[in-house]
């Protein structure tokens, strides 16, 4: 495998998409009881700025306000609403001084993180997926365009990001290993995984009920009056607007770009064009150990790896195919697949015994074996690029469009400031006329509607919802370019009357009603089952609807009830014959007779023995390592470790009260 981290520069980038995973793994862990708000006031901190230190490492307001952000881009998908920044500020504080305990002890227990760790690491999973699709690097470019873009933060800060999530690995490993369950335990966890019931159910829908409710005039207006705080402007603000629109697009369809344009723009931008000397090579990979904990390396496996890295290379000088042999003994899964090719290397992206070998090698010919951090590699040299400038001629036609959206966007804000001028000054259609634009007049729209000819525009309902009636036109940015508006008519917020929301009315009382006697409906039912002894009797005199269920387990689906692991859990706690009470479920009430319970037997429980296990020892890693990481901070604030400013919290929780 090529080591794309050897260098600082290079691991920087690279580590920059791990944040994604990163975050999220470290948002989970440091979700413990307490909270810095509690017994984490103290002293000892005092620097403006600085929330707290977790041994000489300081967590600053800066970097908790943009891990807030990150988490709330991650929540919500896009901005994060204001009002809820202060409240992912202090969850991001108490995450980022839980981290760093955990962080501070793994240092203290010399559980430090290599480069080959980091490696592995950004190879694994959904990582692997997104950094080396189909085992190749993405390039440098895109990792942090994406970061920049998405994150906005510093390459220093992805990197301790991801050393401290290894780290961070690394102990509560330690600490969940220690988890053990009992053979009875795993017994009644099989038990409750595996039992299946058969039952017979009878069912009052929802909509069945809702159809008994027939409300009268007077009752729709006493539920009205009762309820009108929640219709309360429910009819929004509407506004008509009337705006010019300025499209690049047909701007850029205008515009004409010289040969001194190119020219210019080609010797500004030379650096994108070159092309670095590149080696093409295929190469197999046999994995040596990573060193131990105590920095003890296992020589016998060493040995081991030479020895087969030997004998591949025997088979290659006796005819054997390279790609073929790549495919059945390397190591590197970024690469085997394909035969070991590796997509071209550029000098300075690999370890240096690798890159001298294969820049040394000529095409066509295979290395003997060397030996890198990696293990034992063979390589075949399939080509060579000598480093070239891509002439002006071959890069023209990506720089004539660049150009043209240069010069377009450039356009556009030149000709929006002049249209808003001319529009203040002589009025709306004048200053359309002028420039050969056209005007258009908007429906009566609220904020959450699209506008003709422009769509979804933010910032343009935005501003049209801030400004007065008859406001001198102002510009704001669409995603063709900038439209010019002016506020033409407003329709206030209204509440409604009864008559023009009568129907909405009509449907929540009806609504409300049902669920009322839904519930006595079914409570009805169960009293009746149970005195008589028959579900079916019951549900006849009452108007249900009997059904039977097939053999389902705790996971299954059952017709009209849905997933059994829900409110219908209950179920399986009843013996044969046996009726349930009344079951409150979406789709209506529910009352349930069991038919029949069957409980695993011997195979069956050596069947799921091991799963069931599994399943306990996660959850008991879990509350361990949960555990752990609450009486760790405590340890640590009692010996002065973690320290907190007691000023700067404050300042942080009055944030969030304002808010």
């Amino acid at each position: 495998m090529i080591k794309f981290l050897q260098t600082e520069g290079p691991f920087k980038k690279i580590v920059l998409g791990a944040i994604l995973v990163v975050i999220c793994v470290m948002m989970v862990i440091t979700l413990v009881p307490g909270g810095m708000f509690g017994e984490y006031f103290g002293g000892g901190v005092t620097q403006q700025g600085v929330l707290a230190r977790v041994g000489d490492q300081p967590v600053t307001m800066q970097e908790v306000a943009q891990r807030a952000k990150v988490i709330g881009r991650q929540q919500f998908r896009g901005n994060v609403p204001p009002s809820l920044l202060p409240f992912l500020m202090q969850r991001a504080a108490d995450s980022m001084i839980t981290q760093g305990a955990i962080v501070y002890e793994a240092d203290r227990m010399g559980l430090g993180v290599s480069n080959d760790e980091i490696r592995d690491f950004l190879h694994q999973g959904q990582l692997g997926e997104v950094f080396f699709p189909g085992g190749n690097f993405i390039g440098e470019e895109q990792y942090e365009q994406l970061v920049q873009n998405q994150f906005g933060l510093s390459v220093a800060q992805f990197e301790k990001e991801v050393k401290a999530q290894i780290a961070s690995g690394k102990l509560l490993a330690a600490v969940g290993a220690t988890a053990t369950v009992s053979d009875k335990q795993i017994k009644d966890e099989v038990e409750k995984q595996d039992t299946k019931v058969k039952f017979d159910y009878a069912i009052i829908t929802l909509d069945d009920v809702k159809k008994q409710v027939h409300p009268t005039d007077v009752e729709l207006k006493s539920f009205y009056d009762q309820n009108k705080q929640e219709y309360l402007n429910s009819i929004p603000e509407k506004r008509k607007a009337r705006y010019i629109v300025i499209d690049r697009a047909k701007l850029a369809d205008g515009i004409q770009i010289t040969q001194a344009d190119l020219q210019q723009y080609y010797s500004q931008h030379q650096d994108e064009y070159r092309i670095p000397e590149t080696v093409t090579v295929r190469h197999i990979l046999i994995k040596t150990p990573v060193p131990a904990a105590d920095g003890k390396v296992d020589q016998q496996a060493v040995d081991a790896a030479k020895a087969k890295a030997d004998d591949i290379e025997k088979q290659l000088k006796n005819g054997g195919n390279f790609a073929e042999l790549a495919k059945k003994y390397s190591d590197d899964p970024g690469s085997a697949q394909n035969g070991g090719l590796l997509p071209p290397l550029t000098r300075g992206r690999t370890v240096p015994e690798f890159e001298k070998a294969a820049f040394g090698t000529p095409v066509g010919q295979t290395t003997d074996v060397i030996r890198t951090s990696y293990g034992f590699h063979i390589i075949r040299v399939e080509g060579k690029q000598n480093a070239r400038m891509k002439p002006l001629d071959e890069v023209k036609g990506e720089i004539e469009p660049a150009l043209k959206q240069q010069k377009a966007a450039a356009q556009a804000q030149k000709l929006s400031d002049t249209v808003q001028s001319l529009a203040r000054t002589n009025g709306l259609d004048k200053a359309a006329a002028d420039k050969g634009l056209t005007v258009t007049t908007s429906d009566f729209v609220t904020k959450a509607d699209s506008l003709q000819g422009v769509g979804n525009s933010p910032e343009l309902i935005a501003g049209i919802f801030n400004v007065k009636k008859m406001d001198p036109p102002a510009t704001a940015s669409i995603p063709q370019g900038y439209a010019v508006y002016q506020v033409t008519e407003i329709e206030a917020a209204q509440t409604p009357t009864f008559e023009q929301i009568k129907p909405k009315v009509e449907d929540e009382f009806k609504a409300q009603r049902a669920q009322a006697m839904l519930a006595q409906k079914t409570q009805e039912l169960s009293d009746r089952a149970h005195s008589e002894h028959d579900l079916n009797k019951a549900a006849k005199e009452l108007g249900a609807t009997v059904k039977s269920s097939d053999l389902v387990g705790p996971t299954g689906q059952v017709p009209d009830i849905g997933s059994l692991s829900g409110p219908a859990a209950s179920i399986f706690e009843l013996k044969p014959g046996e009726i349930s009470g009344p079951l409150g479920l979406q789709a209506g009430g529910v009352v349930v007779m069991l038919v029949d319970r069957q409980v695993p037997n011997g195979d069956d429980l050596k069947k799921s023995w091991d799963s069931a296990k599994e399943t306990l020892l996660s959850q008991k890693r879990q509350e361990l390592e949960g555990l752990y990481v609450q009486n760790l901070r405590d340890r640590l604030e009692k010996q002065g470790k973690i320290k907190i400013n007691k000023a700067e919290m404050e300042r942080l929780a009055k944030m969030g009260e304002g808010s």
